[in-house]
């Protein structure tokens, strides 16, 4: 994990750059869905953790999370603010553990789960294709890619 160290001025600005929905990664999936032909709705507040998309067709949840906050194992850009790393530390946790709880709540009530990494999203774009079996397949918990860039082989 690289530690990078900022001001207090830099990470404020930085942090309130961070925006929660309609994210480029999200916008540029949602492109790449609708160019398919496949139809969904937007953070659905019926569902648990009110994923970035819904296909109710095919009973599939699609988060698609920042590799930062979601902390996508031994990504790139996973890295740990130097400053008050107590607090992120716990910060993050709490992000891990509840992204866990909503995966489960969502695989008990019958939905399908895909997690899209941020990474996916900046170096693999030419396999997108993928995505497309991925939700016409029948696994119930997904994420893509599966191993951050640097260690796909």
């Amino acid at each position: 994990m690289i530690e990078r160290q900022h001001v207090s001025s830099t990470r404020s600005r930085n942090m309130s750059a961070i925006r929660g929905k309609d994210t480029k990664p999200e916008v540029q999936v949602r492109r790449f869905l609708h160019s398919c032909g496949f139809r969904f709705r937007l953070q659905s507040s019926r569902l648990p953790g009110k994923p970035d998309l819904v296909l109710k067709k095919y009973r599939l949840a699609i988060f698609v999370h920042g590799c930062f906050w979601h902390r996508h194992a031994d990504c790139f850009y996973t890295s740990t603010p130097v400053t008050r790393a107590d607090f992120w530390n716990q910060k993050f946790s709490q992000n891990i553990e509840r992204d866990r709880k909503v995966k489960e709540q969502l695989l008990a009530e019958g939905w399908r789960v895909l997690v899209i990494w941020e990474c996916g999203m900046k170096c693999l774009h030419h396999e997108m294709h993928e995505l497309s079996s991925l939700i016409n397949g029948n696994e119930l918990s997904m994420e893509w890619p599966a191993l951050p860039p640097r260690q796909r082989s």
